[in-house]
């Protein structure tokens, strides 16, 4: 099935972290405690996908309290971190939300996202990912991640559903 044709199915984006809603660094300061720099107009693209019924959700193998801060800045409840085998969440997900993995899709970077990527509707891998992650994508964003891959991916999968121009219209323009 074309990655176009997967992006009208999805109702559930879960999303690495480090790599994807980050460029991949971490700045450490003195005291040990990390610093993450999240990217503003991917939080605008999951507000948007959360609007319009998509759910979102967080399944990183690193944990954090930046994480936690952005989580609950963008209303995202369902975060697992500190996974080591992704794909391992599948049911749980699954039974949390009532939504099957067919119908999931999951943004990644690098090798420990193989796993859930190969079990999902839609597997997205960002520009600057893995050359084995982008193998095994179904689509590849032009952007790199923390550099607006997830916001690229929100805004195809609300143009998918034909939610794009009603989404931008409540929720920007009154």
């Amino acid at each position: 099935m074309p990655a176009t044709e997967r992006l009208e199915t999805i109702e559930l984006l879960l999303l690495d972290v480090d790599g994807v809603l980050t460029a991949g660094e971490i700045i450490y300061g003195d005291s040990g405690e990390q610093f993450k720099i999240f990217n503003v107009k991917d939080g605008v693209g999951i507000r948007m996908l959360k609007a319009a019924g998509i759910q979102v959700g967080i399944v990183t193998g690193r944990s954090g309290e930046a994480l936690r801060h952005r989580c609950r800045n963008l209303g995202i409840d369902l975060v697992f971190d500190g996974v080591r085998d992704k794909a391992r969440l599948l049911d749980p997900i699954t039974t949390r939300t009532g939504i099957a993995p067919r119908r999931m899709a999951f943004v990644g970077d690098d090798l420990p996202d193989l796993s859930i990527m190969t079990k999902v509707g839609l597997a997205v891998a960002v520009a600057d990912a893995h050359e084995a992650v982008r193998a095994a994508a179904h689509m590849t964003t032009r952007a790199g991640g923390g550099r607006g891959a997830v916001r690229e991916v929100c805004d195809a999968l609300l143009k998918a559903r034909g939610r794009w121009e009603e989404m931008v219209q409540t929720l920007f323009h009154g």
